[in-house]
């Protein structure tokens, strides 16, 4: 190798201003007792501004030294690991290499300490600057060279794995114990994130725990930025934002800036966004080679995703973006999509699976349901058979158990929950069911027997979101395939069971969410990842209200708290359909406030 008109390998390197013998002088004079140079040695290490003429020397002869490096030597070793290798010239970063392959061959007991050192690369470094005789924190300094940077560290990481094997049983934990503080900037999260994924290409065995990891982190920024408060921050900045062609006098000035129309103005939402992108996009290149999709490699990812959904996302109250990673990857293969909802139908009629759980998987199969676009009306209507086999198979039960059936959500939670999952769906997907064939839509919709559903004593329109039962009665109405009103009255008139008011005092309200439900793909509101869910999204349709008014006398009982969105009018409360109160919420939150409005009076959501 020529190196400046000199063979760098076979010549001596070249003179560095240096204190102290050579690195075997200095050990032999530590074991003799004489730790001056020793002392003297990691000083030098630790210049930071050391050369790399100087690093390269210093690391030869560590490693013509490796094998007396013993523990006993770990403060030299640790100072070593120190040097500013990553982003130097190819020579020191080879040298270092090398250095690295030595260390963990010879001194296994280094290899935490390696691993360490390499994952602090992940993030981009935070730059001390000092400007005024006052010290600025900067860790957006040399952007252009993070990729070469990353570049290296993933180089030196494959190093180590493959003179350790067993580096990944102690990779996981330095992993999680290094990862940012989820207040960082989106960049160090986003830099880290990356650089997570990349790891799992060339070590597949910790896929499952690294994505795990990530979709923990995920989802506590998730939940700790509720749809509202999102909502509420971008209201409040389009509300703030002058019209088009007013105050343009720094137009010039503002030209070079680059647009922000796709930033999230609520900071938290902003760092979920970003790193959500990451996470799509990571889905979407396993999934395809060379633009063509791989169907082993997606089934794969699919089993690791469906593990940490199973582990970390339905056991999640109230998230409102993560589990939408498996929205996206089932939109890949229809299989996918069957395979999902197969999965979700198990738990929820397995007795075996905790009751907060079933009636969470009936959340996400009618949601999933209503909203994917790419499922198409057979699937749907096999799953509406099979929920409706079932919940008539329970009623059958209580009606045959001798025992007086009555409306308790502790005991039948999870039956209650399937009726709201098939109301939903058909809210959203009669229309579908009913285009190519009226009459044999109509045949299929009478075959459900939704009447007895409706009618039983268990009283699923009690218990079901008022804003499901009102859309679903009006649906239904319609086609005259069941009658709903009656009961909606009766219920109404029955005292619902009352809990104390979220606000504190000595207050009561009516609970208009029981259940505690919600439905977990209503609308994506992160604009940046949101692109790739919108083609994939099914949004409200709203209904014409001619086609849906129901009678009058149902009309006027209902109207003013709960058929706003049928009668034309905007809600009291801002929402789309199947946006739910959250378990915080729900006491305070009017029925309407879970209707859609018409889409005139309703702000556009921006993808």
């Amino acid at each position: 190798m020529e190196v400046g008109g000199r063979d760098f390998l076979n010549t001596p390197p070249m003179k560095t201003v240096r204190f102290g013998g050579s690195v075997a002088e200095t050990l032999d004079k530590l074991r003799q007792g004489d730790g001056s140079d020793y002392e003297l040695l990691k000083h030098q290490l630790a210049d930071p501004d050391i050369k790399d003429a100087q690093i390269i020397s210093w690391l030869q002869e560590l490693r013509s030294c490796m094998t007396q490096l013993t523990k006993d030597h770990e403060q030299l070793i640790y100072t070593a690991l120190r040097l500013p290798w990553v982003g130097r010239s190819q020579d020191v970063v080879e040298e270092f290499m090398a250095f690295l392959g030595n260390l963990v061959s010879a001194q296994t007991v280094y290899l935490c300490a390696c691993l360490k050192m390499v994952v602090s690369h992940f993030t981009p470094k935070r730059v001390t600057i000092c400007e005024g005789g006052v010290d600025i924190s900067d860790s957006e300094d040399e952007e252009d060279n993070l990729p070469r940077n990353f570049d290296q560290c993933h180089q030196a990481l494959q190093l180590i794995i493959r003179y350790v094997p067993s580096t990944s049983r102690f990779l996981m934990p330095i992993l999680q114990d290094s990862f940012p503080f989820v207040q960082k900037s989106s960049r160090t999260l986003e830099c880290y994130v990356h650089n997570l994924l990349r790891l799992t290409v060339y070590t597949p065995s910790i896929r499952r725990d690294v994505l795990e990891l990530i979709v923990g982190k995920l989802l506590r920024l998730d939940v700790s930025a509720s749809r509202a408060d999102i909502e509420e921050a971008e209201d409040t900045v389009a509300q703030n934002r002058p019209e088009e062609g007013l105050f343009d006098m720094d137009e010039d000035m503002s030209a070079d800036q680059p647009p922000r129309t796709n930033m999230m103005v609520h900071p938290v939402a902003e760092r979920l966004d970003t790193l959500m992108a990451v996470l799509m996009a990571y889905i979407r290149d396993v999934c395809h080679v060379d633009g063509s999709f791989h169907a082993e490699r997606t089934k794969e990812l699919y089993k690791d995703l469906l593990s940490v959904f199973d582990k970390l996302i339905l056991p999640t109250h109230a998230s409102c973006h993560v589990q939408y990673t498996l929205f996206y990857l089932c939109s890949f293969k229809l299989a996918l999509a069957e395979a999902f909802l197969d999965h979700l139908w198990k738990i929820l009629q397995n007795p075996a699976q905790p009751a907060v759980l079933r009636q969470a998987a009936a959340g996400y199969l009618g949601s999933f349901l209503a909203r994917a676009k790419f499922i198409p009306v057979l699937t749907v209507r096999a799953c509406l058979d099979l929920l409706l086999t079932w919940i008539h198979g329970y009623i059958d039960n209580q009606d045959n158990s001798g025992r007086q059936v009555c409306c308790d959500i502790s005991l039948h939670g999870p039956f209650y929950a399937a009726c709201q999952a098939v109301f939903y769906t058909l809210i959203f997907k009669h229309r579908a069911i009913l285009e190519a064939s009226m009459k044999k839509g109509l045949e299929y919709l009478q075959s459900l027997n939704l009447e007895r559903l409706v009618m039983c004593q268990l009283n699923p329109l009690k218990v079901c979101l008022p804003s499901v039962t009102s859309m679903f009665a009006a649906v239904t109405r319609k086609y005259q395939v069941v009658f709903c009103y009656t009961i909606i009255e009766r219920n109404n008139r029955q005292v619902l069971p009352v809990v104390r008011s979220s606000a504190g005092g000595d207050g009561v309200t009516t609970n208009t969410n029981p259940l505690d439900s919600f439905f977990p793909f209503d609308p994506y509101l992160l604009k940046r990842s949101g692109q790739l869910i919108e083609p994939l999204y099914q949004v409200w349709d709203e209904l014409s209200e001619t086609d849906l008014l129901p009678l009058k006398t149902a009309q006027q009982g209902l109207k003013e708290d709960e058929d706003d969105f049928l009668s034309g009018e905007t809600p009291h409360a801002e929402g789309m359909l199947g946006m739910t109160p959250s378990s915080y919420g729900s006491n305070i939150c009017s029925p309407s406030s879970v209707g859609s409005p018409p889409t005139a009076h309703h702000r556009t959501v921006n993808f």
